[in-house]
């Protein structure tokens, strides 16, 4: 181990950046506490299909990032999915809005980090529980350490002898979402891909989960508004009818009508979903030789974003150590 470089957190940073040393020749070590990696990629099996309850899409707009896409659209791993949403409030539908090309996974998004993570030394689920100088994992030496997980995360595992690396990390917030995925017997709503919905209290994105996967299914994931599920986060579950009602309203069904009632529904909660403030810089890798990356890192949080503030970080670590 002391040879070798810690990473703790197989998100997509996490995973990019172990990579980049282990291409360049760095021993590297991972660690997740999840029983699967991937992080807010987070994908669950609903009736036998993948579903995405954490992120929704990615772009690809960086040419590193346009290369790792292509090569996951070319091996049927990725698929081009949309540049078009709609736009709604909590009175129906009101028009579209054209970006750039979104991007799903063929078996949701977890797998192109579990793809990215092949070949990879990565011991999950296994719970670290302090990062101190050194730098040191739970006691035992590392030539350095990669912290690839939200802020709040990273401020638990670093010791008080990691001052500059803690001063990075407080006073910094995130903010909670909750998504609902719900099944219904058939389609019974407008075609549409994904709808960003404004000026509402509980509702803020619904994917077409059917469109997304490309298999027609009848499942939506609507995602809430942040002070809604910040008020729910004991009790998910309790958040279900409020935020049923808002995406009938949003889709235009008929409240009345049986059909406008799902077969079941799910509430998954993320206490720690987003940054709240945006950090332009790609990483921090300070003389303590611990880096921390992310989401949170790097402009605009998105999956490309980690992706590559956790590849940047991989390169400069490689770069000090040889």
């Amino acid at each position: 181990m002391p040879n070798e470089v810690v990473v703790v957190g197989a998100g997509i940073a996490g995973v990019a950046a172990a990579r980049a040393l282990v291409e360049h020749g760095i021993p590297c070590r991972t660690y997740d506490r999840g029983r699967r990696l991937g992080g807010r990629m987070a994908v669950r099996t609903l009736d036998g299909r993948p579903v995405d309850v954490g992120a929704s899409f990615f772009t690809a707009r960086d040419p590193r990032f346009v290369a790792v896409t292509e090569d996951w659209v070319a091996r049927g791993l990725a698929r081009p999915w949309t540049d078009t949403f709609h736009l709604a409030t909590p009175e129906g539908l009101q028009g579209t809005t054209t970006g750039h090309q979104r991007y799903a996974a063929t078996s949701g998004l977890r797998s192109l980090v579990e793809d990215l993570a092949s070949g990879l030394d990565v011991e999950h689920p296994y719970e670290v529980e302090e990062v101190a100088p050194g730098p040191s994992v739970d006691g035992l030496p590392a030539a350095a350490v990669v912290l690839a997980m939200p802020d709040p995360q990273a401020l638990d595992l670093l010791s008080d002898g990691l001052v500059q690396e803690r001063a990075q990390l407080e006073g910094r917030s995130w903010e909670p979402v909750l998504a609902m995925v719900a099944r219904w017997p058939e389609r019974v709503w407008t075609e549409l891909d994904g709808v960003y919905v404004n000026e509402s209290p509980i509702l803020t994105f619904v994917a077409d989960d059917g469109a997304r996967r490309g298999d027609g299914a009848p499942v939506l994931v609507a995602h809430a508004d942040p002070v809604f599920s910040a008020g729910h986060l004991d009790d998910p579950e309790a958040a279900a009818p409020a935020m049923l009602a808002e995406l009938v309203a949003v889709l235009g069904l008929d409240a009345l009508d049986a059909r406008s009632q799902p077969e079941w529904l799910q509430v998954k909660r993320w206490g720690v979903a987003r940054p709240a403030q945006q950090r332009d810089e790609p990483f921090h890798l300070g003389d303590a030789r611990v880096g921390l990356a992310g989401d949170g890192w790097h402009g605009r949080p998105r999956i490309e974003a980690a992706y590559l503030s956790g590849d940047a970080l991989g390169h400069e670590l490689v770069a000090r150590l040889r």
